[in-house]
């Protein structure tokens, strides 16, 4: 039985808008776009690798906010999973510095004009359904 292997992708929002960001590599992925993230290494925290991930990707300080619910599988023994995620104050604007070569906030009505990576798409679609929840909870802008 081979063991699953996290990856964390983040829903990284910002005045009601969620950053997307474009596959460079590897070649298969290259031009769709994903949450960013990546791979949960050994003995860490599913929320830490998210961090870190978004560190070493876009150069940002973030942090988690809340686990959208669900998993979603990606090429074995892979399983994505995606919290919600906010730039911490002072941190840089986001760029694209490992696997992407673009960046780009999309408003509420603009989800869909990116062509995301077949993998991603029932991940952003439950993300929304979690921000909208979330939106009527904690009101804001």
């Amino acid at each position: 039985m081979t063991e699953r292997i996290v990856v964390v992708g983040a829903a990284l929002l910002d005045g009601g808008r969620l950053l997307a960001a474009r596959r460079s590599a590897p070649a298969e992925l290259a031009g769709r776009w994903e949450l960013p993230g990546g791979k949960v290494e050994p003995g860490e925290r599913p929320e830490a690798a998210l961090v870190r991930e978004l560190c070493e990707e876009l150069g940002v300080d973030a942090e988690t906010v809340d686990r959208v619910p669900g998993s979603w599988p990606l090429k074995a023994p892979y399983e994505l999973q995606v919290w919600t995620a906010r730039l911490r104050p002072g941190s840089a604007a986001p760029a694209p510095l490992q696997d992407h070569d673009a960046l780009r906030w999309l408003g509420p009505g603009e989800i869909w004009d990116v062509a995301w990576l077949d993998q991603d798409v029932p991940a952003v679609r439950e993300t929304l359904a979690h921000l909208t929840t979330g939106a009527r909870e904690g009101g804001g802008a």
